[in-house]
């Protein structure tokens, strides 16, 4: 197909994918880029997130609960190894205004992701993953519709090997990528994450009916159109008994629906999964009704949880010297007495670090979070330790720090050493896994110095359990296909 003969569209998305790959200087297209979404926004952006996020619904109780996912997790059957994928959408609301020229409510999609970071899916570290978690897709707070929330980067971006000239309606984007990814690495499984921060106060509805048979039906559309292996939520977090009524009643919903989609595709009912990002701090893990929760789900993903209100503390420590202070043993151990087998337990772990300025050290008082790599205070793991710094295990509490103290900055992050000896604590106890928030953090595997690696390395047998390829009711035609000859 001749350049001449192609639509607008895509001529401007070679250009763009030109541009990435040539430009030297990535400020200048944060300010072009930047100054797109503001004119976007002045164009109605307003007007559509009013529409899109408004309040509503009716309520409704909990439904009867289904027990599918509950059980012994997957004892004598390996690790698991779960990494984020994350694709921020332009436009983000309530988020500290970023340096070089960018509004108070734009962070430029250069920042993160595929864009900024130039991090896409052909670099994701399949061999050392049994599960991707594609975060995140956004929910209507007024119906409860899940949908995309950069349709663009999901589904729409050609990379290379992409035809602009095939018939029908046809998967691109980020998506199509990990598909082929997962035709390459059978043992490899797809889950769309639902939620996170910044969507996750469009949940307010979710104790009515309606809203959450919306978004069962949406989300059980999307595993099938998107070609994926199955679902992950990250409410953050239910902050009342009714709201956690609800979410089990959600899971359970959502339980039934990709059942149905396996029954309807000839599928072991167990084939598509469904699991959930959960708290580690107490206030919030005593909330959940996380036994009749349990049920439902395939494993936890345990977000990591630290104590540094008032002083500069551990992000992600194993233990703590403190009883009342947040640590991932004793998450491990709540979710433990509520019934949950360890196996189904996946521990998240760190691939950035958290910054305290103006301190004498751990423990100590602190006063600001100094620069990142991406934003305030917070540092990707590849950038640590910071030169003039050094780092110190706490191998005691399974927690480490780097340490500057001509600019008395502390960095609280996962060395290599800290890594491993989470993996072995993974092992010793029985638990389900690693999860690692976010994957393009992380350092190349070539410098030994991976954690990713590392912990994979360490904890020896991984699940092995064979992903889906076929979606023969998928929307696009490509997919249906299975993508033939790629």
């Amino acid at each position: 197909m001749s350049p001449s003969s192609k639509s607008s569209k895509a001529i401007e998305q070679e250009q763009l994918r030109y541009r990435y790959k040539s430009i030297p200087k990535p400020l200048l297209l944060s300010v072009v880029l930047g100054c797109i979404a503001f004119g976007l926004y002045v164009m109605g952006l307003g007007n559509f997130i009013d529409k899109h996020f408004g309040g509503g619904g009716s309520k409704a109780g909990p439904s009867e609960h289904v027990g599918h996912g509950g059980g012994h997790g997957n004892v004598g059957g390996g690790k698991r190894v779960v990494g984020y994928f994350v694709n921020w959408s332009a436009i983000f609301l309530n988020l500290q205004a970023a340096k070089d020229f960018r509004l108070n409510f734009v962070l430029s999609p250069l920042d993160r992701g595929i864009y900024g970071r130039k991090y896409f899916p052909q670099q994701i570290p399949v061999q050392d993953l049994t599960h991707i978690n594609y975060a995140f897709a956004n929910v209507n707070k007024e119906t409860g519709e899940v949908y995309l929330s950069d349709s663009w980067a999901d589904v729409e971006i050609h990379f290379d090997g992409d035809r602009w000239d095939e018939p029908g309606t046809n998967l691109y984007g980020c998506f199509k990528a990990i598909y082929l990814l997962k035709k390459q690495n059978r043992n490899l499984k797809v889950l769309l994450s639902i939620g996170g921060w910044t969507y996750s106060p469009n949940f307010i509805n979710i104790v009515s009916h309606s809203w959450r048979r919306k978004f069962v039906e949406t989300a059980v559309k999307l595993v099938e159109d998107l070609g994926i292996d199955g679902l992950d939520i990250d409410y953050e977090f239910p902050t009342t008994s009714e709201q956690a009524e609800a979410y089990v009643s959600l899971v359970a919903e959502v339980r039934k629906g990709l059942i149905k989609l396996a029954q309807d595709n000839h599928q072991p009912i167990t084939q598509y999964k469904l699991t959930v990002a959960a708290p580690c701090g107490m206030q919030n893990m005593k909330i959940l009704r996380a036994k009749d929760m349990d049920a439902s789900l395939d494993f936890w993903n345990l977000m990591f949880a630290g104590s540094w209100d008032q002083v500069a503390g551990h992000q992600a420590a194993l233990y703590a010297d403190n009883p009342e202070a947040n640590s991932v043993d004793k998450a491990v151990r709540f979710y433990n007495l509520q019934g949950i087998d360890k196996s189904k337990l996946v521990i998240g772990m760190p691939l950035y670090g958290r910054a305290f300025a103006n301190t004498d050290g751990i423990g100590l008082p602190f006063h600001g979070v100094g620069e990142g790599s991406w934003e305030a205070g917070m540092w990707d793991y590849k950038d640590l330790p910071q030169p003039g710094a050094q780092e110190i295990n706490e191998p005691r509490l399974g927690a480490s720090y780097s340490y500057d103290a001509q600019k008395r900055l502390l960095i609280s992050y996962d060395t290599p050493a800290i890594a491993q000896q989470k993996a072995r604590y993974i092992n010793s106890e029985g638990l389900g896994g690693a999860m690692w928030w976010e994957l393009d953090a992380d350092k190349n595997a070539s410098t030994g110095k991976s954690l990713v690696r590392i912990v994979k390395e360490e904890l020896g047998q991984l699940e092995q359990k064979k992903n889906e390829l076929d979606y023969p009711k998928s929307k696009y035609d490509n997919l249906r296909a299975g993508m033939p000859g790629q």
